[in-house]
């Protein structure tokens, strides 16, 4: 199997226009069905949504406990809850662990864990990123 997404042209505040990997998945929990467009990020461990997309999908509301700070590249930490869904992309679904953040201002992460493991992803010249198994 062989699934292609184009990259997507955006505009950064950095340097003008530029191209990012995105692929769609769908993310599924319980009988909710959530279709959305996830940057495919090599360097994030895991996958993140914001809280809009847990609320969507209708996570049960955390406890204290389950709450964990989470860092990227600044020193500032995101707090996370684990959630277990099911990520379908094309005809391939798996149960994935993904990040849910407590906050609105993340983007959508496709990352390594639960979910590179069953593909080579391929990042095609700015082009194409593309998942084979």
């Amino acid at each position: 199997m062989e699934i292609e997404f184009d990259f997507r042209k955006e505009k950064s505040g950095l340097f003008g226009l530029i191209y990012r990997p995105v692929a769609k998945l769908t993310l599924i929990y319980k009988h909710n069905r959530v279709p959305e467009i996830f940057y495919v990020d090599s360097g994030a461990d895991i996958t993140l949504i914001p809280r809009s997309i847990g609320e969507i999908l209708a996570f049960d509301h955390p406890l204290p406990s389950q709450i964990n700070d989470i860092k990227g590249i600044g020193e500032k930490g995101i707090p996370v809850v684990i959630r277990k869904v099911t990520m379908v992309l094309g005809n391939f679904k798996i149960q994935s662990n993904i990040g849910w953040a407590l906050i609105e201002d993340v983007p959508l992460l496709l990352g390594r864990e639960d979910f590179f493991k069953y593909f080579d992803v391929i990042f095609m010249k700015n082009k194409k990123v593309v998942f084979r198994d």
